[in-house]
C-alpha cells in the first residue's frame, strides 16, 4: 500500500506527537433549529427523489401502495408513504389500479419527469466531478476499497446517480474494478490512484487563503505549523476558558491527511484523534448538503480505520459539528458549509434540488383549492423561496460546560432507523 506524504503531508514515522495528553473537555449538546430545519425539509426531499427513482425503475412506469407500504423507515419519513405521495400533487399522479380499483397507483407527474430530465442533463455534465468524489472516497480507505452495500445509503448524499453501480462504474474500467471483498459482498476497488484528488477540503481552502495572501499554509507546507479546521461554536462555548484551552491545543497537533496512511498512528493518542477528525470533515465536504446519517458513516468504520466509538467526536467537536436528532433519526453537519440557514457554495444538483423541492412545497400549497397549476417560473427557479430561520448560531440556546459529558441525549447506540 501507498504512502502519501505530497501536498504538505507529514511522515507518520517523524511525528513526535502521539501522546500529548492534552486537556479534554465534555461538553453539552446543543439544539440548533435552523439546521434542524433545513434537515426536516430535505428530509421530504431526500424521501421524494428517492420514491421518483423507483418509480423510473419499474417496468410498468408506476408503483402501488401495496408495493411501499413497508419504505416508511427506507426512506426516513415520520408518516406513511402513502400520505406521503398523497401530499406531493406536483409530482406524483395518483391512479386506481388497471385490476384491482381500490388499490392506489402512481406514476410520476410530467412536471417530475421534466425535473428528472434535468437532473439526468446535470449528472451529465458533471459526471467527471461525479467520478472524483468517488475515487476520494475510495483513496480514503485501508484498502482503496468499499463495500457496494455501504455505498447505496450514500448516494444521495454524495450526489451519485440512481443505479450508479451499473451506468457509472462500467464506464471507467482503468478507475475501477468489482471485487469480492473478505466477507464474500461485492465491493468497489480503485484501480487509479490520483495525486491531485488527495488534497482534504481543508488543505485546499488554506490553500485560497495562501493565495490571498495568508502565510499559514506556508508555513504548514514547510512544516513549521499545524492546519487549523475552522471553529463555528455555539452560543456559550465562546466565553468558556478551559473549551479555549482545549482547542487551541487540539489545532496545535500535526495535521494527518486523510489520505494519508494512518497505521502507525497509536489508537488512543491524541494524534489519531485528530485525524479522525479529519476524516469526518473530508466525507461531510464530499456530500452535497455538506451533512449525511451518522448510521451510514458508521457502516464504512473498519474500512476508514475508525475507533469503535468515533461517533462521540460529533458531540466532542461542536465548532466543527453539529448532530441533528429530528427525524427520528441522528444527522451529523459540518457547520462551515451553512451560512445564515444556507449552503455556502452549492453544487449545482444542490441547486437543482432546491427547485425540485420548490415544486413539491408549491404542490402542498395549492392542493387545498384544486390548483395544481405552475408557471415556467416555478421550473426556473434556482433556489427555494427561503422562509427558515436564516442565523443558525441565534437559534441556540444557551449551555452549560462539565468535564463529565452525560450522553442521555446523544447516545453513541445505533439509531433507530
Amino acid at each position: 500500500m501507498m504512502n502519501k506524504f505530497k501536498n504538505g503531508f507529514l511522515p507518520l514515522m517523524n511525528l513526535q506527537f502521539q501522546h500529548r495528553g492534552i486537556a479534554k473537555v465534555r461538553l453539552k449538546w446543543v439544539k440548533n433549529r435552523s439546521l434542524d430545519h433545513i434537515i426536516d425539509k430535505e428530509t421530504d426531499l431526500k424521501a421524494a427523489s428517492l420514491l421518483k427513482d423507483a418509480i423510473k425503475r419499474s417496468s410498468t412506469g408506476f408503483l402501488t401502495a401495496k408495493t411501499f407500504s413497508d419504505w416508511q423507515k427506507l426512506l426516513g419519513l415520520t408518516v406513511p408513504v402513502l400520505r406521503f405521495m398523497r401530499r406531493y400533487p406536483t409530482l406524483f399522479h395518483e391512479f386506481p389500479h388497471p385490476r384491482w380499483n381500490s388499490l392506489p397507483c402512481f406514476r410520476l407527474t410530467e412536471t417530475a419527469e421534466l425535473l428528472d430530465s434535468q437532473e439526468q442533463s446535470i449528472y451529465t455534465l458533471h459526471e467527471n466531478d461525479t467520478v472524483e468524489r468517488l475515487s476520494r472516497l475510495i483513496m480514503m480507505t485501508k484498502n482503496r476499497t468499499v463495500p457496494l452495500q455501504s455505498l447505496y445509503p450514500l448516494k444521495f448524499d454524495l450526489g451519485f446517480p440512481d443505479s450508479f453501480e451499473k451506468t457509472l462504474i462500467p464506464k471507467y474500467p482503468e478507475k475501477f474494478q468489482f471485487v469480492k471483498a473478505y466477507n464474500g459482498v461485492t465491493a468497489i476497488r480503485l484501480k487509479d490512484w490520483c495525486d491531485e484528488f488527495a488534497v482534504s477540503a481543508l488543505q485546499k481552502s488554506n490553500e485560497c487563503e495562501c493565495e490571498s495572501g495568508s502565510d499559514q499554509y506556508r508555513e504548514f507546507k514547510r512544516g513549521k505549523t499545524a492546519l487549523v479546521f475552522p471553529m463555528r461554536f455555539p452560543r456559550g462555548y465562546g466565553g468558556q476558558k478551559k473549551v479555549r484551552f482545549w482547542m487551541d491545543e487540539f489545532q496545535k497537533l500535526p495535521y494527518i491527511s486523510p489520505y494519508a496512511d494512518s497505521s502507525k498512528i497509536d489508537p488512543k493518542s491524541d494524534l489519531m484523534e485528530k485525524r479522525v477528525v479529519g476524516v469526518l470533515h473530508e466525507i461531510l465536504s464530499l456530500c452535497l448538503h455538506k451533512k449525511t446519517k451518522r448510521n451510514y458513516l458508521r457502516s464504512l468504520r473498519e474500512e476508514l480505520n475508525l475507533p469503535h466509538k468515533f461517533t462521540r467526536i460529533f458531540t466532542r467537536y461542536p465548532g466543527i459539528f453539529y448532530l441533528s436528532l429530528k427525524c427520528k433519526t441522528t444527522t451529523v453537519t459540518l457547520r462551515e458549509g451553512y451560512a445564515r440557514g444556507k449552503l455556502i457554495d452549492p453544487h449545482p444538483l444542490a441547486r437543482h434540488r432546491d427547485k425540485f423541492y420548490h415544486v413539491m412545497r408549491t404542490g402542498l400549497l395549492y392542493r387545498s383549492d384544486g390548483s395544481l397549476k405552475l408557471g415556467e417560473d416555478a421550473l426556473m427557479v434556482d433556489s427555494v423561496e427561503n422562509d427558515e430561520m436564516r442565523d443558525g448560531d441565534s437559534e441556540e440556546e444557551e449551555v452549560e460546560t462539565s468535564d463529565e459529558f452525560s450522553e442521555d441525549e446523544v447516545s453513541d447506540s445505533d439509531d433507530s432507523e
